[in-house]
Parts: structure tokens; sequence; C-alpha cells
């Protein structure tokens, strides 16, 4: 059995799902056509948006079930892997939307598809909808898929990045509404990182490690680092790193004010490889360099 199913081409993933090909860079999948399959680790060349329509328990595709009555939406950004190799059988059902990055060259849409952060969550993370939600994001595929069914003509392309456009802007509303429906969830996980990073600064992590980073704290929390760093923005307003900084400066401020400790070895406790890279960060958040600081004081 092949390590990893890796899809190429929009007409690849029809045909695998015994689904016709309308457009060569993007298609709507339905796939309650394609036959039981074997569980297998599968990439994509393409943007990949997986919807599940039915009551869940069978979200699958060799990862995690869900129990969301509604529907549930999972993102993938080309190169991504999803699911893994089993000898279960596996019937696919629900839709999918894919579309190839060529069809957004020289597009507005193009231009920001990395501020849709979600395409990089992983899969435990997923948008779960609810009734009015589905309904909403039904429409947008219904929409594409109109356009897929018509003669292409000189207006398809554009009304279909549009629509794609149009899909994602009510994702990003969805999970905003996500994070905020969950903020006790949230807060715990806020807690639990505010935590650890007192922690990291009491342990010799600094000097075995270094400075702390996002991704340290996201894979901590068992989380992707875009999802964390969304969820502490939305929590703090500030981003993960300003928050991890802004600990590092609280720290230090406490270090050059109370102690005799040189700012060189503060420097080193806090993780710092160079102590100049630590005195140009605290006069950037201060105002003043660490011995001007404890001067000053």
């Amino acid at each position: 059995m092949e390590d990893i199913v890796n899809f190429h081409t929009i007409h690849e993933y029809n045909v695998f799902n015994n689904n016709e090909t309308l457009h060569p860079l993007v298609s709507i999948v339905d796939l309650d056509k394609a036959e039981p399959r074997r569980l297998r680790r599968l990439q994509y060349d393409f943007y990949t948006v997986f919807f599940k329509k039915i009551y869940c328990g069978d979200l699958r595709y060799g990862l995690n079930n869900y129990d969301y009555e509604e529907g549930t939406l999972i993102f993938l950004a080309p190169g991504q892997v999803i699911g893994e190799n089993k000898d279960e059988y596996y019937q696919p059902q629900g839709i999918a939307l894919v579309f190839h990055p060529d069809l957004l060259l020289g597009t507005a849409l193009g231009k920001k598809m990395a501020d849709y952060t979600f395409f990089s969550y992983a899969v435990n993370e997923a948008l779960h909808l609810s009734e009015y939600e589905r309904k909403t994001i039904l429409d947008c595929f219904e929409k594409i898929q109109y356009e897929l069914k018509r003669s292409i003509d000189k207006h398809t392309r554009q009304l279909i990045v549009s629509n794609i456009e149009l899909f994602l802007n009510y994702c990003e509303r969805f999970y905003d509404r996500q994070f905020i429906t969950r903020e006790n969830a949230n807060k715990g996980i806020l807690e639990k990182f505010e935590t650890q990073l007192n922690n990291y600064f009491t342990s010799e992590k600094p000097y075995s490690i270094g400075l702390p980073s996002v991704a340290y704290f996201a894979d901590a929390l068992h989380l992707s680092s875009n999802y964390f760093g969304d969820l502490i923005k939305k929590e703090t307003g500030k981003s993960a790193q300003e928050y991890i900084q802004n600990k590092i400066i609280e720290i230090a401020k406490d270090k050059v004010f109370g102690t005799q400790t040189s700012i060189s070895e503060i420097a080193y406790e806090l993780g710092f490889k160079y102590p100049q890279h630590f005195t140009r960060l605290f006069k950037q958040r201060v105002g003043y360099t660490p011995n001007e600081y404890r001067n000053l004081n």
C-alpha cells in the first residue's frame, strides 16, 4: 500500500470520487458518489474544504470522530496530509470544495489567502456550524456549482473566485462566533498558557531551548500554531508573540530593577542567545536600555 496518495490535479480527485470534471481548477465534489475505500493518508496539491452535512460520528478520514449535529468544516492548504493508513474501509460522505492555487493567480483573493489562517488549523480545530450557518455555506456552494454547470465565458472565473471569497469570509465570521461560544474553554487554554509561560522562566528551558516560541506553547497545549495564535488574539487583543514578549519584559524589569545580576546574565536567563538582542528589545518596549532603566530606578 502506498504511504501517501497524492492528488496533483482537480481532475484526479474528481475521478477518485466518481465525479465529473466541469472545470480544471475548481470543483464541488459530491463525496457520496465515491466507492467505499480503505483508510489512507491523502495529500492534495490544492485547497480543500470538507463539509460534513450528516449527523457526525463518522467524521473519519482516518481521524478523530466528532459529535456535532449541524455540520462541520475542515480546511486543508495545499501540501497538507489527512488520514492514516489502515485496513478499515469507510464510505465517504459530504461535500468537498476543492480549488487550485492557479485559479487565484492575479486575483485579489490570491493576495489575501494567507489571511485565512484556518487553512492551517488542525482537524480537531474544525469549524462546527449551526443550522443557519450550514444553510449559508450550502448557498455559497450552490452559487459556485451554478457557475461550473454553465458554459465557461469571460465572467466565469471572476464569479467563481468571488463566491469562494464570499464563502471564506463567512467562515471567518463563523470562526469568530465559535471562539466566542467556546469562551470558557478558551479561558482554560489561556490560563494553562499563562501557567506554562511562568513555569518556562523558572526552569532551565531558557538555557536549553532559548526564548519561548508560539509554536512551543501551541504544541504543549495540543493546538496548531495558527489556531493557538488566533485564540490568544481573540481573548487578549494581543498576538501570542506579543503576549510572550510582554511576559519577557515584565520578568526582565523585575530582574533589572530588583537584582544586581549583570545585564548579560539576565539576557541568558531569559533565553536570549546574544545580550545585545535583549538590550534592543528592552529599549524598543520600555524606552530605555536595561542599564538606563536600572539607573533610572
